[in-house]
């Protein structure tokens, strides 16, 4: 059997290496890319950003909800149907 276990890639942070000055609150398709389905903030380690930009990028995307550029939560869609509603 071969011993050699991947290694998995390392993520460089995006914002880093285009050398961005500031994350602007008002860029909703890039914030997007940062928030999960559900409406969440992706840890660090999923989208690979730095401890400064993370921060950053949380107060952008907190700043964004305030001001209903971005969704707090999803509303969650289940496939279940009401019982109440059927008759």
């Amino acid at each position: 059997m071969a011993e050699f276990t991947r290694q998995p890639r390392r993520r460089y942070c995006q914002f880093c290496k285009e050398e961005t000055a500031f994350i602007d609150y008002k860029d909703t398709q890039m914030l997007r890319k940062y928030i999960t389905d559900r409406g969440k903030i992706k840890p660090r380690r999923v989208t690979g950003t730095c401890t400064q930009h993370q921060r950053e990028l949380a107060v952008a995307i907190k700043r964004a909800r305030e001001m209903a550029l971005v969704p707090y939560t999803v509303p969650v869609v289940s496939g279940r149907v009401d019982r109440k509603s059927r008759s």
